[in-house]
């Protein structure tokens, strides 16, 4: 049970359902301690499952206002994210980190500390640049 708790709480509460459902032949029930929910009974199904389609719902509705939100930003010319390529400052010495690493003769960790690269990543993609 508690594999099916915590999956709930990572996945959403379709999947306790479905879980909780196929677990129906094993004799498996949900019995809630704050709710009076007990799936061995008829009742306590049916209620367990409202609480599922509620909350699929109200999932449902969130993910549409989202969506609508983000259209809607779209629409106003507003791009969500990162900014693609590198920034202003990388520009300016991509010209220089590449002289330097083509030369072979500096190690990258001295090239990357000497023009103040954070990240081997972003060193690699000033390279590709």
């Amino acid at each position: 049970m508690r594999k099916v708790v915590a999956t709930a709480r990572s996945r959403g509460t379709l999947l306790i359902a479905i879980k909780i459902s196929k677990n129906d032949q094993f004799q498996v029930y949900f019995k809630s301690i704050s709710e009076n929910i007990d799936t061995s009974s008829a009742s306590g199904k049916l209620i367990f499952q409202i609480f599922c389609v509620l909350a699929e719902h109200e999932r449902n509705v969130l993910i549409e206002r989202t969506n609508a939100g983000l259209k809607s930003a779209r629409a106003r010319g507003k791009n969500g994210g990162r900014p693609k390529g590198m920034s202003e400052k990388y520009k300016k010495i991509a010209p220089l980190v590449k002289t330097s690493y083509e030369s072979k003769n500096i190690p990258i960790e001295q090239i990357m500390k000497a023009f103040n690269i954070g990240s081997k990543t972003t060193f690699y993609k000033i390279i590709k640049s």
